[in-house]
């Protein structure tokens, strides 16, 4: 595919409105996938394995529709729900009998969660039995990519799964050698009708983000800068309003509300942090939908391009990274910025937020969304003035499309034990 294929295949397949944290999301669409097959309420035990990554990031996030939080709430109810069509909005659908079932599976301690000796970033693997019937579903890559479904050992649906652990599915990695500057310049070319279904996010993540300004909603991080703006402790700047919105509609979704959110890249905090600050951009400075509808997907195809090497999921924050990259570049873009300050935004977000570690969805995410979105804000403005790290800062060295390079070899070789060693803090806490 060439550039323009790429980019509109992430715009298509990797922009898309999810309902939770995404990793519960997983393993409750993993888990009905498994159910699915079985004509059963009845079940004696669920067994499920989970990368590090996935078992990290679902252990402290609350799960919709249950005021609960836990993997085992995550699993147990989609093996009641079995049914998987919703994809990422599963969770948005579990009602009392849902409930009721996961609630007797829980109680009885029969869902047993593991975590997988696998290299893949995203990885879920369900075992339901019920009576005679032993059923499996495995995701991989990709949060909601079901690539296998059997019963009884016989396969019900195969799809061919990808070896590159890092591959967003579906694109060239070859995408991933273009420039910044010939990404753009395609986006730019594109038409109103590839890029107009970019706003519904906007719609969408402000949804959220008003649920969270309106109430104190998981640690209330929204809502506390809202009230400082009203008693003019802080100013309605741009850094400050998009701090605002993004942590706000964190706290929403993070605190286990049922409110659909657009994603990026498989991570709906990374469809916050890489929405809203572009929506905080058109609050002040409003922008016609055009230009609005192609920053925005200058954003998400940067958060793509960033997370390929940091990996989908990865021992840094790809909110503070990729996401705010991403929101970043596309405000630069909407002042008018060459492509040198383009490139200096990149380099300052790297410069400012690289060493920002992902210790699991919670409701303190809202803290460091909100801090990736000013911090992005802040990079686009300097760049604007000229004022960018040089090379030789750190990892920040030559292009911005190296310094991103090195991210991969800091997540990779660098941070190869900090996911196990984050779980085994957070399995202590608990």
């Amino acid at each position: 595919m060439n550039i323009k294929e790429n980019i509109l295949y992430i715009l298509n397949n990797e922009v898309k409105p999810a309902i939770g944290c995404t990793e519960p999301v997983a393993i409750a669409l993993c888990a009905a996938a498994a159910s699915s097959c079985i004509k059963s309420s009845n079940f004696d035990f669920v067994e499920v394995y989970l990368s590090p990554n996935i078992y990290k990031n679902g252990m402290n996030v609350g799960i919709p529709n249950s005021k609960e939080i836990g993997l085992d709430v995550a699993a147990a109810l989609g093996v009641a729900k079995q049914s998987y069509e919703k994809g990422l909005e599963i969770l948005g659908e579990i009602d009392d009998n849902c409930r009721s079932i996961a609630k007797e599976l829980i109680y009885n301690n029969k869902v047993m969660v593991k975590i997988a000796d696998t290299d893949k970033k995203v990885y879920v693997k369900v075992i339901v039995k019920s009576d005679n019937n032993i059923a499996e579903a495995i995701i991989e890559d990709k949060h909601d990519n079901i690539v296998n479904i059997s019963l009884n050992n016989i396969t019900i649906f195969t799809k061919e799964t990808n070896s590159n652990t890092n591959s967003n599915c579906g694109v060239d990695d070859s995408f991933f050698d273009a420039s910044i500057m010939d990404i753009i310049k395609t986006i730019e070319s594109l038409s109103f009708e590839d890029t107009k279904f970019m706003l519904k996010g906007i719609e969408m993540n402000m949804s959220a983000a008003k649920l969270g300004m309106n109430q104190r909603l998981g640690i209330g991080t929204g809502y506390a800068i809202k009230q400082n703006m009203d008693k003019g402790i802080i100013g309605t700047d741009l850094a400050n309003t998009a701090m605002m919105l993004t942590s706000a509609a964190s706290d929403a979704r993070m605190s286990g509300l049922t409110v659909p959110v657009m994603s990026s890249n498989g991570s709906g905090n990374n469809g916050l942090t890489a929405i809203l600050p572009i929506a905080a951009y058109n609050e002040v400075h409003p922008t016609n939908e055009v230009d609005l509808s192609k920053a925005l997907a200058i954003s998400h195809v940067i958060t793509a391009y960033v997370k390929h090497y940091i990996g989908r999921l990865s021992p840094l924050c790809g909110c503070s990274i990729a996401a705010s990259t991403g929101s970043a570049c596309a405000i630069t873009w909407l002042m008018g910025g060459s492509y040198t300050q383009i490139q200096g935004t990149v380099k300052n977000i790297l410069a400012n937020q690289s060493g920002v570690i992902c210790d699991g969805a919670k409701p303190g995410c809202a803290l460091k969304l909100g801090t990736a979105a000013a911090s992005g804000v802040q990079s686009s403005l300097l760049a604007m003035e000229g004022y960018y790290a040089c090379k030789n800062n750190g990892i920040v060295t030559g292009t911005a499309e190296q310094s991103i390079k090195n991210l991969k070899t800091l997540s990779d070789k660098g941070m190869s034990n900090v996911d196990r060693t984050i779980i085994n803090i957070m399995v202590d806490a608990n």
